[in-house]
């Protein structure tokens, strides 16, 4: 029992809000794509080229305002990539996606070892991480220190952006007609609604998304760049889009599972744990959370079956 004290305490608070912020960006990528009806995948690659190109504008000019901006930018192209591979040139969207991720994997492996002279990681002293936020008054308190002290500029802003994307998507006239697309693109397009223009501004929009998340990674939660740093986030956010059934504020609930998960996993570590075993808990609540979105919907399906006969 004194151990699960020492493993859960007050301080898991603030480890679950920095573990669950890429993740609920990257989910947040996929949730205004999806109520386009449009799966994208391809968030694991925008995260990652954004993750870089934050790092390295970050250490070129010791802004990390400028860094932001170059991570959106990047997140943007590669958006465009994507949406131009899937609307016009009718690409599965799954596979453009997963081929982005592929591309990007391997273009940043190049890009680390021709720009940064590095392999594997690059840190530098000369790189400019996101601010973090501290009240000194709270510094009495243990407590209140940890859990509302030092946390990097987009996890303060997460309740924010929770609260902007739920009232974007349910109460603009723009989120309904993009949901309608989701819901029957037929219809939509028969009200007069421009399909193609609108699943193409989502995707742009989940690019800018997925580009804070990039930049968040490396200069948020990290201040380095790492080979593949993303670590199946993308897909983390993926699976917690599905849990939240596209919802913001039910995919938010998803991505602090997720968050949590990490966090025991990285204290249970300390504590003797294999460590295939503490890496493998992450993966296993993706799992975990894909089955019980899966079950979920299936008895949804089922009582509409019911209710229609």
């Amino acid at each position: 029992m004194k151990g699960l004290t020492s493993i859960i305490d007050y301080s898991i608070i603030h480890a679950t809000i920095r573990a669950s912020t890429p993740i609920l960006l990257a989910a947040f990528s996929a949730v205004i794509t999806q109520q386009a009806n449009i799966l994208n995948v391809g968030v694991e690659g925008i995260m990652l080229m954004s993750a870089f190109m934050a790092v390295y504008v970050s250490f070129l000019t010791g802004s990390w305002i400028l860094a932001v901006l170059a991570a959106v930018v990047v997140g943007l192209l590669v958006a465009v990539i994507i949406g131009l591979a899937h609307l016009k040139y009718k690409g599965d969207i799954f596979a453009v996606g997963m081929t982005v991720n592929l591309l990007v994997l391997a273009l940043t492996r190049f890009l680390l070892q021709k720009l940064l002279k590095a392999s594997g990681s690059f840190y530098s002293a000369e790189i400019a991480p996101m601010p973090k936020i501290h009240f000194a008054f709270l510094e009495k308190s243990p407590i209140l220190n940890s859990v509302f002290n030092n946390y990097s500029l987009l996890e303060v802003l997460i309740v924010p952006i929770v609260v902007l994307m739920w009232f974007v998507l349910y109460k603009t006239i723009w989120g309904l007609r993009t949901r309608s697309i989701g819901l029957n693109e037929e219809a939509a397009e028969t009200a007069g609604i421009n399909t193609y223009k609108r699943k193409f501004q989502v995707i742009l929009l989940s690019g800018v998304i997925g580009g804070l998340a990039g930049a968040h990674l490396s200069l948020g939660y990290s201040n380095m760049f790492v080979e593949n740093m993303t670590n199946g986030r993308g897909f983390m956010g993926v699976a917690a889009m599905f849990f939240g059934n596209a919802n913001p504020v039910f995919t938010t609930i998803g991505c602090f599972i997720f968050g949590f998960a990490d966090s025991i996993g990285a204290r249970l570590q300390a504590y003797g744990f294999p460590s295939q075993f503490v890496l493998m808990i992450p993966y296993l609540s993706t799992v975990i959370i894909l089955a019980i979105s899966m079950i979920s919907k299936q008895r949804k399906n089922k009582k509409m079956k019911s209710a229609v006969n």
